[in-house]
């Protein structure tokens, strides 16, 4: 998860926004925020989805949601498929 977190870090700063405001938008603390970039917490799908919207970008570029998910338990992944499924959220072909 570290990957994700430095992945975050590159994309906010290239979009000139500041931890503080990152975590108005996700409605946490900055510290709890900055946990997020250290890769000191596990980022979930909610919070993935969150951070895409807010950087205006694809989960993928923070993530690779197949290769985490698949690498940890080939189930987690089929849960999170039939997640975005049942929510209407386009899957990218690569996670398939």
């Amino acid at each position: 998860m570290k990957k994700c977190g430095l992945n975050i870090r590159q994309i906010r700063r290239s979009k000139d926004f500041t931890q503080e405001y990152m975590a108005f938008e996700l409605g946490i603390s900055q510290k709890a925020y900055s946990d997020l970039e250290n890769g000191k917490v596990k980022i979930n799908t909610e919070i993935l989805f969150k951070l895409s919207k807010i950087l205006d970008i694809s989960p993928a570029q923070i993530c690779s949601l197949s290769e985490t998910c698949a690498s940890e338990n080939s189930k987690k992944h089929s849960e999170l498929i039939a997640y975005l499924k049942d929510k209407n959220i386009d899957i990218p072909e690569e996670f398939l």
